[in-house]
């Protein structure tokens, strides 16, 4: 008996809008979706996920208090160099990395999860260079 083993020959492109979505929401959806998790034929250790392309990524929905109350921290290994600044502040700065830390925190670790994060193009409004693919759009509830 042979073993079955998937073709990783498709992989679509979606396109989601994250306008007025909840982060938490939007990433976990974003995650499965870069794995692979929605085939029927999902194997933890290949990749046969979508690219995801995300629009307006600067109008994405934190509830509650957390646009004052998550802090995004970074250390330069120098004494004094933590660098904190609130979600408020890092989505007027760089509003795509928001999505993209959040995306990558549920992602894999590893040398895979690395090569999955490459899956995810994120643009702070509705204008992108991914025309030529023809991304599928994806709604979200």
């Amino acid at each position: 008996m042979k073993t079955y083993t998937p073709k990783n020959d498709e992989q679509n492109w979606i396109v989601v809008d994250a306008t007025g979505i909840p982060l938490g929401r939007l990433a976990t959806l974003i995650a499965s979706r870069i794995r692979g998790k929605h085939r029927p034929d999902f194997t933890p250790n290949m990749i046969q996920g979508d690219y995801v392309v995300v629009l307006n990524a600067s109008l994405v929905a934190l509830t509650g208090n957390k646009m004052d109350g998550k802090v995004y921290t970074r250390y330069s290994g120098y004494q004094g160099g933590l660098k904190t600044e609130t979600a408020r502040e890092a989505i007027a700065k760089h509003p795509e990395r928001v999505i993209e830390h959040a995306v990558f925190g549920m992602l894999p670790k590893g040398r895979q999860g690395r090569q999955m994060h490459g899956h995810l193009k994120v643009y702070p409004g509705s204008a992108h260079p991914h025309a030529a693919q023809k991304p599928q759009k994806l709604e979200v509830r």
